[in-house]
């Protein structure tokens, strides 16, 4: 059987998009932190670890970027979830009997309609959504509520006082499974990730783009970083459509070197699937 990392604890979506990307027979490994993940992937402790790396609503999840410069993993594979949050307690609780929510900053964000209905409850972020639903039970006097997933609420044998609060039911989250190793396989709809920095010098980014323009590739992603020790530099985050076997995607990338400092490969995947729940 596989073990498999994520961040958060049972009931976490990343726990879900696990079962997906890798079938329900699986071992999970619940971490505290993104960090904790590329530790246990990188230390042989896990076979994979599974981390969002962006919501359609919301964005990037910047920490998955730069730890996916920091411990040169491969990313193995995709998939998109839809992400429904439902409303949890350990009672059937009134709507205006709720002093507290909790959850994760990007879930409460997510439900902040809603969440401006509950006049009476104060709004507390928390590291992780299936955490806050775990903290409920030791929470059975004051009428307190996590936002969480519904397997959460199963886990947890909690009550859902109301389902789907997100603001927008196109809803999506994606994941990438990381490894220590490739995948030595040919791909249907191959992806292909990478990161550079790029050389100091007018048009820097417009070369860069160019190189995969005039080959007719295929660019689904470019998302910027900046570099730590270096002010107001950028690392750049590419995705694109294709497998760094290809012969163009060759020729682009050595083309890229020349006008750049480093370039990262972090390997060529399947293009993912979308759940939906």
């Amino acid at each position: 059987m596989l073990k498999i990392a994520f961040q958060g604890e049972r009931g976490a979506y990343s726990e879900t998009a696990s079962k997906k990307m890798f079938n329900e027979n699986i071992l999970i490994s619940p971490s505290f932190s993104f960090e904790e993940v590329f530790t246990k992937v990188k230390n042989n402790l896990v076979d994979y670890g599974v981390i969002p790396i962006e919501n359609s609503l919301y964005g990037s999840v910047f920490e998955s970027y730069d730890l996916l410069l920091q411990y040169s993993l491969t990313i193995v594979g995709e998939l998109n979830l839809q992400i429904n949050h439902h409303l949890l307690a350990n009672k059937n609780y009134e709507l205006k009997e709720i002093k507290k929510v909790y959850s994760h900053p990007q879930a409460l964000g997510q439900c902040s309609i809603f969440l401006k209905s509950l006049k009476n409850a104060e709004i507390i972020p928390a590291y992780d959504t299936a955490g806050s639903a775990l903290l409920l039970l030791n929470n059975k006097e004051m009428p307190v509520a996590a936002i969480a997933s519904r397997e959460a609420a199963d886990i947890y044998k909690l009550k859902i006082l109301k389902s789907n609060i997100q603001n927008n039911q196109e809803n999506f989250t994606r994941f990438l499974a990381v490894s220590r190793k490739k995948i030595k396989k040919e791909f249907k709809n191959p992806k292909t990730s990478i990161c550079f920095e790029l050389k100091s010098m007018p048009g820097a980014l417009f070369r860069a783009l160019s190189v995969f323009a005039l080959r007719d590739i295929d660019l689904m992603k470019i998302e910027s970083r900046p570099i730590p020790h270096k002010p107001f530099e950028y690392n750049f985050y590419l995705d694109m459509k294709g497998s760094l076997s290809d012969d163009k995607i060759k020729k682009a990338l050595n083309h890229l070197a020349e006008i750049s400092l480093s370039i990262k490969e972090f390997g060529t995947y399947e293009v993912g699937k979308t759940y939906k729940s």
